[in-house]
C-alpha cells in the first residue's frame, strides 16, 4: 500500500509498530539520484547530454509514475576518473542519497562496484544501488557482478553479437580493420570482433588492429593512413565521443571510403562530424529504438524542443521505468528491497518492447539494433540528428535472445533474500 505524506506519522508508527525498518513508499516521496560522469574535458558533451536526459526523464516520470514518487537528479563531475567518482559517490551518500547513476566508462563503474560492496555490507539500511546506464564491460556482469549493481544497457559482448551476425551476411566485407580506446571496453570490442568473425565469417582477414589513449588523441590523421594503406574496406570500433567524432572526422577528410561500423556514433559531436560525406557507410548498432517508433519519437521531439539537442540514451528511460515498476512492487523506495524487485522485472522499454533484468546478473535484457547513417527521409523517417539532415535508419532489428550471451556471475546476495 502506498501512503501519502499526510499520513506519514502514521505509517511510521505502524512500522514501527511491526518492528520493521523498511521505509514505505508514498505519493509524492522524492528518490534522489546522484548522476555521476565527466562534465568537463573531452568528454563533456557526450556527460551534459546524458545528465540532461536524467533530468528531463525525471520532470517525465514526475509527471505520472507507478510508485507515484517523485525523482531528483544530482550532479556530480567525476572528470572520467575512478579516484573522483569515489569521492563524489562518498559526497553523494553523505547527502543521504541512496541511487547512484554512472556509464561514461568502465573505470568509473568498477570504482563504484567496488566501493558499494563493502559500504554496503558494512551500514546496512543505509544500502545505495547502482544504475548503470552505459559503461559495457563484460566483466561488470560476470566476474564482477554484484548485488548492487544493475547494467541497463547492453554489453560489449551482446552488441558484437548483434553486430557480427548482421556482419556475416555482407559479402562486401572481407578486410576488417580494428580501432578501438585503450581500456577494458576497447580491449573487449576488439577481442569479440576477432572471436566472432573466426566463427562467423572465417574468410574475412584482419588487416590491422590499434588501440589509442582514452579521451587523448586530438589528430587521428596517422591512424586513418594506416587503415588505407592496410587496404581496409571495414573499420570496426567502440570508439565513443571525442575518439570516434575525431576519427571519422580524419576518415572523411582522407576520402576514406571504407564503412565504419560502429557502438556510438550517434553520440554528440559524431553525427555532425559525419555529415553527407559518410552517408551509407556507418552502420551503428545499439538499444536506441528507431525514429520511427512513434513513442520514441515523441520523447526525442519534446527533448530536441527543450534542449535543440538529441535524446540518444534509451537506457535512461528505461532507469526509471524499472525503478518506478520496483518501487511499486516492493511498496518502499529502500534500495535493498528495490534491488530484490528489480531482479527478474519485466517491463515496456523505451519505444515499448518488453525489457527484462535478468536475474542471475543484472544484465537488462533487450532489443538490439543495427542502423546505417543516411539522409533523412519524409515522415516518420524525416528525424533530423544534430539538425544535419541526416539520422540513423534502423535496418535490422534483433530480439533480445539474439544478442543474449551467457554470464559467469556467481551473485552473493544480502541475507534475508
Amino acid at each position: 500500500m502506498i501512503f501519502r505524506r499526510t499520513v506519514l506519522s502514521i505509517a511510521l508508527g505502524s512500522a514501527l509498530a511491526l518492528g520493521s525498518s523498511m521505509a514505505l513508499a508514498q505519493k509524492g516521496e522524492t528518490v534522489k539520484i546522484a548522476w555521476i560522469d565527466a562534465l568537463t574535458g573531452l568528454t563533456a558533451a557526450t556527460g551534459q547530454n546524458q545528465l540532461k536526459g536524467f533530468q528531463f526523464m525525471a520532470e517525465q516520470f514526475n509527471k505520472g509514475n507507478a510508485a507515484g514518487v517523485k525523482y531528483e537528479v544530482v550532479s556530480f563531475d567525476n572528470k572520467l576518473s575512478p579516484q573522483e567518482t569515489v569521492n563524489a559517490l562518498q559526497a553523494a551518500i553523505d547527502q543521504g542519497i541512496r541511487y547512484v547513476a554512472q556509464g561514461t566508462g568502465t573505470g568509473p563503474a568498477t570504482a563504484i562496484i567496488d566501493f558499494l560492496n563493502k559500504y554496503n555490507e558494512r551500514n546496512p539500511g543505509k544500502e545505495v544501488v547502482f544504475l548503470n546506464y552505459a559503461a559495457v564491460d563484460p566483466a561488470l556482469t560476470n566476474e564482477k557482478c554484484s548485488f548492487w549493481h544493475f547494467r541497463l544497457d547492453a554489453d560489449t559482448s551482446m552488441k558484437m553479437e548483434a553486430l557480427t551476425t548482421f556482419m556475416k551476411d555482407e559479402k562486401d566485407v572481407k578486410k576488417v580493420y580494428l580501432i578501438n580506446q585503450n581500456y577494458a571496453h576497447g580491449h573487449q570490442v576488439a577481442k569479440y570482433a576477432k572471436e566472432n568473425l573466426a566463427r562467423k565469417r572465417p574468410d574475412i582477414q584482419i588487416v590491422g588492429e590499434d588501440l589509442t589513449p582514452l579521451a587523448q588523441t586530438r589528430d587521428f590523421a596517422p591512424y586513418i593512413a594506416k587503415i588505407k594503406a592496410s587496404g581496409a574496406d571495414t573499420v570496426i570500433t567502440g570508439n565513443w565521443s571525442s575518439d570516434l567524432t575525431l576519427l571519422i572526422k580524419a576518415a572523411n577528410d582522407a576520402g576514406l571510403n571504407a564503412k565504419f561500423y560502429t557502438y556510438y556514433a550517434v553520440v554528440s559531436g559524431t553525427p555532425t562530424a559525419m555529415g553527407a560525406n559518410a552517408a551509407g557507410r556507418v552502420y551503428g548498432v545499439g538499444v536506441l529504438p528507431p525514429y520511427t517508433v512513434p513513442s520514441a519519437r515523441k520523447v526525442m521531439d519534446e527533448y530536441k524542443a527543450k534542449f535543440n539537442d538529441d535524446f540518444y540514451t534509451a537506457q535512461i528511460y528505461n532507469a526509471y521505468a524499472l525503478l518506478s515498476a520496483a518501487m511499486a512492487k516492493a511498496k518502499t523506495t529502500s534500495p535493498i528491497k528495490v534491488a530484490a524487485a528489480m531482479e527478474g522485472l519485466e517491463v515496456p522499454g523505451f519505444g515499448g518492447g518488453t525489457i527484462t533484468m535478468r536475474k542471475t546478473d543484472h544484465q537488462l535484457q533487450q532489443a538490439v539494433y543495427i542502423s546505417r547513417w543516411e539522409k533523412a527521409g519524409p515522415k516518420p523517417d524525416d528525424y533530423s540528428v544534430e539538425n544535419t539532415g541526416f539520422n540513423f535508419k534502423n535496418i535490422k532489428t534483433y530480439e533480445p535472445y539474439v544478442a543474449s550471451t551467457p554470464t559467469s556471475c556467481q551473485m552473493t546476495r544480502p541475507s534475508g533474500l
